[in-house]
């Protein structure tokens, strides 16, 4: 049995990418796409848009023979890229491992992007993730009309990854019930999805794979099987390894974010960037950049995307209530969000490292005073 399914290229997706508050990577990065689909002479896997070697360009950044400048997605170890790339062009799932913050879906939804040239084919993990969101459901009217038929099935995004031989994507696998996830064994060991109401199966074609994250570091997690992990090459995503690394990959995302909702640009305030990329390392880490003051950890991860988010945050305050420059007042309740999850233990830990570290640091009294009135 083959499952059609109509698609629609990326530039005829209904309503304008332009538009978007955030566009698929197929979207944002067309004019990459194109360009690295034009100076790729090398092998491609079969369905692949790119060759392997053109998508580690994609997601870590270049410059093609005829000038282009293709941005990084990724900013970390070029194997880490390499291995999954690869993995993908074999018959083994990746599981992209990671504390929360890693760019986990990020990497996925470009992985899928350079490789497919579709993004979309998603099935987002939660505790309530039905069993038909991975293989398929039914139209109901069509099957109590009619009974079980192909008309009346609705494919999932796993389905029709395998019918048309493109990337399908797991976000937040071991968000999914353990029974849920067992699924995928099936699709993932003999490339194949039953469905035993109609006597027939889908057989993967080739190009097919599976991209899926996870973590095991949020409450509500639910272990993998073993039979399940088997089915997957593993790659781990580290946090960034310096504080250069780190805040080279907050700017870039908040600039990107900023564009598409008409935020000032971020260079004015690359200070208050550094300050914050410096609070989350040192509180993520227990000790001072300096290695001389132990800290206490809070309860939260405090990772790459919470600093993203609260540098994003403090650019609409700065563009809306302020002068449109980014300032210690404009990131302080974002940063006292981030790190007091648990108004008891972290507040206590927060207080300590303000008055114990941030008090004391040469340059940062205006931000001590900022900190001080949010936390009063």
């Amino acid at each position: 049995m083959t499952v059609h399914t109509e698609t629609t290229g990326s530039g005829e997706r209904a309503g304008a990418a332009g538009e978007a508050i955030r566009p698929h990577a197929e979207d944002a990065f067309a004019g990459e796409l194109k360009a690295l689909v034009a100076a790729d002479d090398r092998p491609r896997p079969e369905r692949w848009r790119l060759s392997p070697w053109a998508v580690a360009t994609y997601l870590l950044g270049g410059t093609l023979p005829d000038g282009t400048v293709v941005t990084p997605k990724y900013v970390g170890p070029r194997r880490i890229v390499e291995v999954a790339v690869t993995t993908l062009a074999t018959d083994r799932a990746l599981l992209l491992l990671g504390v929360p913050g890693t760019a986990k879906t990020w990497v996925s939804e470009h992985l899928a992007a350079a490789v497919s040239g579709d993004s979309t084919l998603l099935v987002q993990g939660t505790a309530g993730t039905p069993e038909e969101a991975i293989r398929y459901g039914w139209n109901y009217a069509q099957l109590l009309a009619h009974g079980p038929s192909r008309a009346a099935l609705v494919p999932s995004p796993v389905m029709r990854a395998m019918a048309d031989g493109m990337t399908a994507r797991v976000e937040e696998l071991t968000r999914i019930p353990a029974d849920v996830q067992d699924t995928l064994i099936t699709v993932l060991s003999e490339k194949t999805l039953p469905i035993p109401e109609l006597g027939e199966e889908v057989q993967a074609v080739r190009g097919f794979n599976l991209v899926a994250t996870a973590n095991d570091r949020d409450r509500g997690v639910n272990e993998l099987s073993s039979a399940l992990r088997r089915r997957f090459n593993t790659v781990v995503l580290p946090l960034p390894a310096t504080p250069e690394a780190e805040v080279e990959i907050v700017s870039r995302r908040v600039d990107q974010i900023g564009r598409s909702l008409d935020l000032p640009a971020a260079p004015e305030g690359i200070d208050e960037i550094r300050r914050v990329v410096t609070v989350f390392r040192e509180l993520r880490d227990g000790v001072t950049t300096d290695g001389r003051t132990k800290l206490k950890s809070p309860s939260g991860t405090l990772s790459t995307a919470e600093a993203i988010s609260v540098v994003t945050g403090g650019l609409a305050l700065a563009a809306h209530f302020g002068d449109g420059v980014l300032r210690p007042g404009d990131v302080a309740a974002g940063i006292l969000g981030a790190v007091v999850r648990d108004p008891a233990a972290d507040a206590v830990v927060w207080q300590e490292y303000l008055e114990a570290v941030v008090r004391e640091r040469d340059g940062w009294k205006d931000f001590y005073r900022a900190c001080r009135e949010v936390s009063a």
